[in-house]
């Protein structure tokens, strides 16, 4: 009888999940259901629960690294090898999503993309997108790592990459460990320095992205880039 409630209860959450997407689950039962694929013959509800109760949430879980998830009583190699599937496989389907088509749509398009490989980085990154004249990414880059000041970001290393990929518009992007989103002086002097420098080479400066705690700021939703392009169409009048 053990058995088949325990069989039962995962017919019940899968049947669940088909008929509604994750709407209205927990997040252990959302663990549990991903445990439970790689546990065929094991209940997994006790594991999935004390799972959330250390990494405190999904989120968590997902981020945690393979080897702390494997400390966690019931969760082994197979299991934390599944769950870093399901991470890497998020990542790899929005980019292949993001790249199917114009990715300046958007910053919040760019930000759901760029966020799960950027939000828990330790140090700033500064990621470049590069794309082609229909908007599409070529290469992303991280081209900078450590604290991302105007004096260690070079304007033109960034543009002779664009030269080498053929790339007619860029965007930027870059964390802030941090979590705030507020652009520094640095950040403000970076951008406008580029957006000058993209002028000149004919290359687009589309948006500057900072990467905060579930959250971003955009210099062109905030127009910021406009502004800058016509501070330099001024300076060159």
């Amino acid at each position: 009888m053990e058995k088949d409630n325990r069989f039962g209860h995962r017919e019940r959450l899968r049947e669940k999940f088909l008929k509604t997407g994750l709407t209205g689950f927990h997040d252990y039962e959302i663990v549990e259901l991903l445990l439970t694929m790689w546990t065929p013959r094991k209940d997994c509800k006790k594991q999935a629960k004390e799972a959330i109760t250390k990494f405190k949430n999904l989120k968590g879980i997902l981020e945690a690294d393979a080897q702390d998830l494997q400390k966690t009583k019931g969760i082994g190699p197979v299991n934390a090898a599944g769950i870093k599937f399901v991470q890497e496989l998020t990542k790899e389907f929005l980019k292949q999503k993001l790249g199917e088509k114009p990715v300046c749509k958007s910053s919040q398009e760019v930000y759901d993309y760029l966020y799960l490989s950027m939000r828990d980085l330790k140090k700033e990154h500064l990621k470049v997108l590069f794309m082609n004249g229909q908007n599409k990414i070529i290469e992303a880059e991280d081209l900078f790592k450590g604290t991302v000041g105007a004096s260690a970001v070079y304007p033109r290393e960034i543009m002779e990459k664009a030269i080498a990929y053929h790339s007619t518009s860029l965007i930027l992007a870059h964390n802030h460990p941090t979590g705030s989103i507020n652009p520094s002086k640095s950040d403000e002097e970076i951008t406008r320095d580029l957006v000058f420098a993209g002028n000149i080479m004919q290359i687009k400066i589309l948006d500057h992205i900072i990467i905060g705690d579930n959250k971003y700021y955009s210099f062109a939703d905030e127009g910021l880039i406009e502004e800058y392009n016509q501070n330099f169409r001024r300076k060159e009048a």
